[in-house]
């Protein structure tokens, strides 16, 4: 959105109200074979900061493949890269890692590991 005379600059995350998801994390097939490479390296942290949704989701928010949005939680808040892929409307999908993480409360439910599960998100384009 291009600014206009006499009108200040308003970024695209600022115009599009937030749309809430459920938000699914966890460990991927790719995630096992890179931890040889270290979880250091360029292509873990890209494929763990990598968001897939459905590609009518992604639509009806304005995001393109390869754009950035911030995930909000009621603990935080992380960006991710955007990707279309075989998840059902509604929900997104994140590899854990570190970007997760600042999504996650501490509450362990007695389980020794954070809650990952079903997390309503809000996802806002950038």
């Amino acid at each position: 959105m291009a600014p206009r005379l006499g009108m200040p600059f308003i970024g695209k995350s600022e115009v599009m109200a937030p749309k809430r998801f459920i938000l699914n994390a966890a460990r991927t097939a790719k995630q096992g074979t890179l931890i040889s490479v270290g979880k250091d390296s360029e292509e873990y942290r890209a494929l763990t900061s990598t968001l897939t949704m459905d590609a009518d989701d992604m639509r009806e928010l304005g995001l393109a493949a390869g754009q950035k949005a911030l995930v909000r939680t009621a603990f935080g808040e992380s960006e991710f890269t955007c990707e279309a892929g075989k998840v059902p409307r509604g929900m997104v999908f994140v590899p854990y890692g570190p970007p997760t993480c600042r999504l996650m409360s501490g509450d362990t439910e007695g389980t020794g590991m954070p809650i990952s599960k079903g997390w309503e998100v809000e996802v806002v384009p950038l």
